[in-house]
């Protein structure tokens, strides 16, 4: 398709004989903010790798724009990367650092010079032309890493956990920042994280990956609203997930009581996983929800209290704005549309 920048067509990949991606399919588009998101030794480093041109994949083929790259070097692609070591040359200052690939392009220097400027502006250091690498924060490193891969004006950007090296609030900063470039650059980027509200805050589409195989693939919110398997429900956010049986359509039991839910087309009778979001769960007075329990432990969280609450052999976790006292018995109440049947896996 025309606004298909990037397809994996068929990739695998093998390191002594051990699996990291096997028989991969997946396309990128233009301008897309996607990210790729698993546990580690799930893949998204080599299908990064990949795409790059650092890796060569075992079979299959990388396309970009519709051209076979497969063979296709690194430094020939459109592309740039952003490692979590963000390799600045420490003995150039950070102008240096940033025109090291324009220099070797041949541009002019007074072009250069301009560019430069204008990048720096971009990542919120305008004046730091003459600065020590050195001498700057690990935000401030890994700004400059960023734009020193932009100013070349690649067509695609591979991020591989460049916030991996900083603290809290600001990688929290960063991931703002990160998605403001791209929409101003109108670049595609590619950004490996597995960290889950990165990959939340920032993407258009989200890639899931387990053991070198795509889980799911979808919007932030259609992987945290409808995801396909328990693991990626585990695996993007707090989960609960419990077994059930799916008595036919609508209906589902679980916790020694039979609910109303919103799906169809599971086989009667058939054993199924449930999930359940923490913040789905209503507390209630005792005696007036589906479920009677009992809270076990309460931890306040900022801006919500998070309750363990035991029901029919059942540990609930709850999030609510309001806490119940532990040891107190409560009601639970769980609506159609919060329950989220998924084929078992065995």
């Amino acid at each position: 398709m025309e606004d298909q920048i990037i397809n994996l067509v068929d990739i695998s990949k093998s390191y002594e004989g051990s699996e990291a991606l096997k028989n991969m399919n997946l396309y990128i588009r233009k301008n897309e903010f996607l990210t790729l998101l698993g546990p580690s030794g799930c893949g998204k480093t080599t299908t990064l790798r990949i795409i790059g041109g650092f890796e060569m994949p075992n079979s299959g083929r990388v396309l970009f724009e519709g051209k076979d790259i497969t063979d296709v070097p690194p430094y020939k692609r459109r592309v740039n990367t952003v490692f979590q070591k963000y390799a600045l040359f420490p003995h150039m200052n950070v102008a240096e650092n940033i025109s090291f690939g324009l220099r070797i392009k041949g541009i002019a220097e007074g072009e250069i010079k301009e560019k430069v400027k204008s990048v720096l502006a971009l990542v919120n250091l305008a004046g730091y032309e003459k600065r020590s690498v050195n001498s700057l924060s690990g935000g401030q490193q890994q700004r400059i890493a960023i734009a020193r891969a932009i100013v070349n004006e690649p067509e695609v950007l591979l991020l591989d956990e460049p916030l991996g090296a900083l603290d809290l609030k600001l990688r929290k900063d960063m991931q703002l920042e990160l998605k403001k470039i791209q929409q101003h650059l109108g670049i595609t980027f590619i950004y490996v994280t597995h960290d889950q509200e990165e990959a939340l805050t920032m993407s258009d589409t989200i890639v899931v990956m387990k053991d070198g195989v795509i889980q799911q693939i979808g919007s932030p919110e259609d992987i945290y609203n409808e995801p396909k398997n328990a693991f990626v429900a585990d695996f993007i956010g707090e989960s609960n997930i419990v077994e059930g049986k799916y008595i036919e359509d609508l209906k589902v039991s679980f916790a020694d009581r039979v609910f109303d839910c919103v799906d169809k087309g599971f086989g009667v009778n058939e054993a199924v996983d449930i999930v359940i979001r923490p913040e789905d769960i209503k507390i209630v007075e005792e005696g007036k929800g589906m479920l009677k329990g009992k809270v076990k432990s309460v931890i306040f969280k900022g801006v919500h209290y998070e309750m363990m609450i035991t029901s029919m052999g059942v540990d609930w976790m709850v999030h609510s704005t309001a806490m119940e006292q532990v040891d107190s018995n409560v009601g639970l109440n769980i609506l159609p549309n919060d329950i989220h049947i998924m084929k078992r896996v065995i």
